[in-house]
């Protein structure tokens, strides 16, 4: 059987990048059962309640929804149980230094199998204001409309 290759992306919490300013992010493997594992390959995760936290030196990844397996047996897991990450002692006293400083958190941004390997893309965020929020929707509304004038302006002139 030959082995799978590449980046098949799972889940994505677009709604992290709206809420949070996102300052550093890490790729970290997951400790899984066999049942979430299957329940991935199906394409089947939430993560937009998710977060990270730093406890006794090791990573946890809490309130992530990876539903149970449909053709599980007494041997699936529960959908919303702790599941630690992987990362490198490095990264995890950068983390924690970086989490003990006032108002960052850590979110997971998305979820993905990686060469046959299921990880996480966690963010180090700090979380937007009303107003930063409302200055990047008037900042994408303009990059919008400047790109439908450059276009109208490209077929008008090809015409």
């Amino acid at each position: 059987m030959p082995r799978e290759t590449g980046r098949k992306l799972i889940a994505q919490n677009k709604r992290a990048r709206h809420d949070y300013i996102i300052e550093d992010t890490y790729e970290a493997g997951m400790v899984l059962t066999g049942t979430e594992v299957k329940s991935l390959r199906q394409g089947r995760a939430n993560l937009t309640e998710g977060y990270a936290v730093v406890r006794d030196g090791e990573v946890w990844l809490q309130n992530v929804h990876i539903p149970e397996y449909s053709q599980g047996t007494w041997t699936n897991h529960a959908a919303k149980r702790e599941r630690k990450l992987l990362l490198h002692r490095r990264e995890i006293d950068r983390l924690i230094g970086k989490t003990n400083e006032r108002g960052l958190t850590l979110i997971p941004l998305s979820l993905y199998f990686k060469d046959g390997r299921a990880k996480v893309e966690i963010g180090v965020a700090r979380g937007k204001k009303l107003y930063d929020k409302r200055r990047d929707l008037a900042e994408k509304q303009a990059k919008r409309e400047i790109a439908r004038a450059m276009s109208y302006a490209v077929r008008r002139r090809g015409a």
